[in-house]
């Protein structure tokens, strides 16, 4: 039986996560998640990839806000989830441009302080529907700043397969997912078509390529070699090394930890299939 092990959301894009026992699914993936992102002079997303040190703000849900709080230092800032500013501009993530909301001078200042280059934060107001990738989505699926899709599950598994293959295991972070799973094989989620969560239909559309963020230290900060070196021994596709399973969906709902998940369909094409490692079956 495969069962919702963790939750986690990534509320200011490529910041730290939070890990929930249980959370909302909305219309482009679960509540707060990367519905803020902090973006530099000409308006393009700031990432861990260039900017390492963004792992070291560490965030917490309250009430009505979040609190962001600097590791290094220590200092922390409370950002409102309603923004105090009404100033709309374009934004870019990847190829794709869509609207923003600034959120407030002071997070602008000290984000650039703690940062020490210039960055803005921005909000996704529930106006802006930045559509999903036509080919492997249907019409009317949209994502927050996420990089390309409304969410991303593992199996907890496959990071077991991994770090047995590894001199220093890993922990699930390095991957950013939002929804982990337990029971099944290694990298059953690569087949995973059509399943159901807590009566939420979801549908796996494209596996996950990953880059050189999965080789941060997310309590450090530190660059290293692995996963990436390790995983290109045996999930390289296409020149992309591919670890986890990118969700689209059409319906909102709550999903829990313990929560069964269903697996109604498999994926056939051959775009799913990964050497001797992909699993058979998904149950």
């Amino acid at each position: 039986m495969l069962r919702v092990s963790q939750l986690f959301i990534y509320p200011i894009k490529s910041l730290g996560g939070i890990a929930l026992d249980t959370a909302q699914l909305t219309d482009r993936g679960l509540q707060h998640d990367r519905r803020w992102m902090l973006i530099d002079e000409n308006n393009r997303f700031l990432s861990q990839r260039e900017h390492a040190q963004m792992a070291l703000f560490k965030i917490e849900l309250e009430a009505d806000s979040l609190k962001v709080t600097y590791t290094t230092d220590g200092s922390h800032i409370n950002i409102p989830f309603t923004p105090q500013k009404q100033d709309l501009l374009d934004v870019t993530i990847w190829d794709d441009t869509c609207t923003g909301q600034l959120v407030s001078d002071v997070a602008d200042a000290w984000f650039t302080v703690k940062l020490g280059i210039p960055a803005r934060l921005v909000y996704m107001p529930d106006e802006t529907h930045r559509a999903t990738d036509p080919r492997y989505t249907t019409q009317g699926t949209i994502a927050s700043f996420a990089d390309a899709y409304p969410a991303l599950l593992i199996g907890q598994a496959s990071l077991d397969d991994l770090n047995k293959r590894l001199a220093e295991p890993l922990p699930m972070n390095r991957f950013r997912p939002n929804i982990v799973f337990e029971g099944g094989e290694p990298y059953s989620e690569d087949l995973m078509d059509h399943i159901r969560i807590n009566g939420i239909d979801m549908y796996g559309v494209k596996l996950c390529a990953r880059c050189i963020m999965t080789t941060i230290d997310q309590q450090t900060a530190i660059k290293y070699k692995e996963p990436l070196k390790t995983l290109a021994r045996y999930r390289r596709k296409d020149n992309k090394i591919l670890f986890g399973q990118n969700l689209a969906f059409n319906s909102t709902g709550m999903l829990n930890i313990g929560d069964e998940i269903n697996v109604l369909s498999q994926h056939t094409e051959e775009r799913f299939l990964i050497g001797d490692t992909t699993a058979t079956s998904a149950v």
